[in-house]
C-alpha cells in the first residue's frame, strides 16, 4: 500500500503541532534552566526530527545551533547505534568535531518511541551552553591549543537509560565542574524539555497514526525542497569570491585569512572555503558541522526566509571545506572560540553582494562583541562566570537604514544579558550604556549604530573579552562608508590604558573597561541621502551636526 492521502487541513494541523511541540520544549527549558545564558540570552537550539533524522520543526534560538543540531544528531545516533536507543534514553554529546560546536555547547538528544510498542518514530534534540565542564580555565577558554584543554568529552553517552538517570555519569559531571549546581541544573532543564517534547510528539502520533504523520512530514519536506530549488533558480547565477581576516587565534597576534567562493548554478548553491587558512594553533578552528550551520543561515536568508525551517529547505545547499583547514577542524585542533562562524557569515554575504547587491545589506558590525566576568561573589563566596554578547549596528540596505544597536544577525532570537542580572550576579557595575553617535557607516541609507558600555569593577576577578574583528572595518556597499570596527579599551584614562580583542584581563576593585561596538556599513552615496532624514538623525542622536555638515552636506 502507498502513503495515505492527506488533505491540506491535515497537513497544516500536523505541521503546526510539531512546531508547537518545539515551542513547548523551549518554554520548559527557559523556565527551568539555572544559567542566565540559557534563560535570559536564549543561547540554545531545539529541534524535532522524524525517524529518518530529517528536521521537521524547530524553536527559536541561535540559528547556528539549529543547523548544527542536524549534524550532531546524525553523528550521535551513528555512534550509539539505533539498536541501542530505547524509550526514556537521553544521550549527551559534546565531542566538538561531531557536535559541530565547542565542548560547552552540550547537545542532548532522545529517541521518541510509541508507548504501546517499540516503534521509534522520531528524535528530539536540544543544545544549550553550559558554563563549566572541566576546561583548563573557568568561564571561557581563549588560548587552548588542543581539544583536551577544553573540557571533559562525551562522545555520545547516556545520561538517562530507559527513563532512569545514570548516576555515575551525573557524578562524573559534578566532579569535573567548578559550578556543578548550575551545570547539573541545566542538564535537568534539558531533560525536562525533552520529556515535554516526547509527550507532545507521541500525542500527535496517537491522534493521527504513524502513517498519516509520516505522510505529512514527507509532503512538508518535499514542498520545502521545491520552494528552495525555485528560490535558487530565481537568484542571479554566477560565482563570487570574498576575503576577510580574523584578528588572531588567541595564541599569536597574526591575522587569519578567510576566503569563500559562492556559486549559484545548475540548481545548486555552493559555498566553498578553498583558500582559507590552514587550521591554526589557537581555538578559532571550526568543526565542519559548525561551518555547514553558518552556511545554512546565509542560504536560508536569501532563499526562503519567511518559512518555518525543515530539512527540505537546504536541499540545494552544498558546502566544501578541506579537512585540516580553518573551516574543517580535525582532532585534536582547538575549537573553543567559535567567533569564526560569526565573521564567516558576513563573509558569505559579502561574496553574494557582488552578484546581487539589490538583495543584500552592507555588513553589520561584523562580529559579536562578547564579554564575561569570572570571580567569587562577595555575598556567597561562590564562583561566578556570567557573560553577555553586545549588540552592533546592522548594515544599510538598498531600501532603508540598518537597525541598531541589535544582536548580530547570526543570533536570531537571542537576547542580551540584562544589566540587572550582570550587576547582581557578578562584580561589574555599569556606569554608562548608550548608543554611539556617528558609529554607523554613512550612506544614502546609513548603517545602524553601535553602543558604548562603561564598566567599573566592584570586586576583583577576571574580565574576558571575545571579539575577532577589531582591526578591519565592516564593509559598505554601493559607495557607502565603512564604520569604525569594534573596540575594547581596558583601564581607560590610566597609564595602563590599552586596547584588546580576545583577552583574559585580571581586574581589581576600581578598574574600568570601555566597550565600543561597531555600527553597520553604509549603503549608497551619502550625498544622495534625503536631507530630512539627516536632520531627523541629528535630532535623535544617531548622527552629529558636524557629520551631517561634513559628510552629508546638510546643516542641521
Amino acid at each position: 500500500m502507498g502513503e495515505p492521502a492527506v488533505d491540506g487541513a491535515t497537513v497544516e494541523v500536523v505541521r503546526s503541532h510539531l512546531v508547537s511541540a518545539a515551542e513547548e520544549m523551549r518554554a520548559a527549558l527557559v523556565r527551568t534552566a539555572f544559567n542566565p545564558v540559557i534563560y535570559e540570552v536564549y543561547d540554545f537550539g531545539i529541534s524535532v526530527y522524524d525517524r529518518r533524522l530529517r528536521l521537521v520543526a524547530e524553536s527559536t534560538g541561535l540559528s547556528r545551533f539549529l543547523g548544527a543540531n542536524d549534524y550532531s544528531l546524525r553523528k550521535g545516533v551513528e555512534y550509539v547505534g539505533r539498536e541501542n536507543l530505547h524509550r526514556g534514553d537521553v544521550v549527551l554529546l559534546n565531542y566538538p568535531y561531531w557536535n559541530a560546536a565547542h565542548t560547552y555547547d552540550a547537545t542532548m538528544f532522545a529517541p521518541v518511541v510509541l508507548p504501546d510498542s517499540e516503534e521509534l518514530i522520531g528524535f528530539l534534540c536540544i543544545r544549550a551552553h553550559w558554563m563549566d565542564l572541566g576546561a583548563k580555565d573557568p568561564g571561557y577558554v581563549l588560548d587552548s591549543t588542543d581539544m583536551h584543554q577544553e573540557g571533559i568529552i562525551f562522545p555520545g553517552t547516556k545520561v538517562y537509560s530507559r527513563g532512569e538517570p545514570v548516576p555515575e555519569i551525573h557524578e562524573l559531571i559534578r566532579f569535573n565542574s567548578r559550578m556543578p549546581e548550575l551545570v547539573l541544573g541545566d542538564l535537568n532543564a534539558q531533560i525536562a524539555a525533552l520529556r515535554t517534547g516526547e509527550r507532545r510528539v507521541t500525542e500527535l502520533y496517537r491522534d493521527y497514526g504513524p502513517a498519516v504523520v509520516d505522510a505529512v512530514v514527507d509532503r512538508v519536506i518535499d514542498v520545502a525542497a521545491q520552494r528552495a530549488r525555485d528560490a535558487v533558480a530565481a537568484l542571479p547565477q554566477g560565482s563570487w569570491t570574498a576575503e576577510d581576516w580574523l584578528d588572531d587565534d588567541g595564541v599569536s597576534d597574526d591575522p587569519i585569512r578567510m576566503r569563500v567562493t559562492v556559486t549559484v548554478a545548475d540548481g545548486e548553491f555552493t559555498v566553498d572555503f578553498a583558500g582559507s587558512s590552514a587550521a591554526v594553533p589557537g581555538p578559532v578552528n571550526l568543526p565542519l558541522g559548525a561551518t555547514i550551520a553558518t552556511c545554512r543561515v546565509a542560504f536560508k536568508g536569501v532563499t526562503t526566509p519567511g518559512e518555518q525551517t525543515n530539512a527540505g529547505h537546504f536541499a540545494p545547499l552544498r558546502v566544501r571545506a578541506e579537512p585540516g583547514t580553518l573551516f574543517h577542524a580535525r582532532y585534536p585542533a582547538a575549537t573553543f572560540t567559535q567567533w569564526t562562524g560569526t565573521v564567516a557569515l558576513e563573509l558569505i554575504l559579502k561574496a553574494l553582494a557582488q552578484g546581487m547587491p539589490d538583495r543584500l545589506a552592507a555588513s553589520s558590525g561584523g562580529d559579536v562583541p562578547g564579554f564575561m566576568m569570572v570571580g567569587r561573589h562577595p555575598d556567597t563566596g561562590d564562583l561566578f562566570a556570567v557573560s553577555n554578547n553586545d549588540p552592533v549596528g546592522w548594515g544599510g540596505t538598498p531600501r532603508h537604514d540598518g537597525i541598531g544597536p541589535a544582536n548580530h544577525l547570526c543570533q536570531t532570537q537571542a537576547r542580551n544579558t540584562p544589566v540587572e542580572v550582570l550587576e547582581s550576579r557578578t562584580g561589574m557595575f555599569f556606569e554608562r550604556l548608550e548608543i554611539r553617535t556617528d558609529s554607523g557607516g554613512a550612506g544614502r541609507f546609513r548603517g545602524g549604530c553601535g553602543l558604548r558600555r562603561d564598566i567599573r569593577f566592584v570586586t576583583p576577578g577576571e574580565f574576558l573579552t571575545v571579539i575577532k574583528k577589531t582591526r578591519s572595518a565592516p564593509w559598505a556597499l554601493a559607495g557607502g562608508e565603512q564604520p569604525e570596527p569594534n573596540q575594547v579599551v581596558v583601564f581607560p584614562g590610566t597609564d595602563r590604558e590599552h586596547r584588546v580583542s580576545t583577552r583574559r584581563t585580571a581586574v581589581v576593585v576600581g578598574d574600568r573597561v570601555t566597550l565600543l561596538t561597531a555600527g553597520g556599513g553604509g549603503h549608497g552615496d551619502p550625498g544622495s541621502r534625503d536631507p530630512e532624514a539627516v536632520r531627523r538623525d541629528v535630532a535623535e542622536g544617531y548622527v552629529s551636526a558636524r557629520a551631517a555638515r561634513d559628510i552629508y552636506g546638510v546643516i542641521a
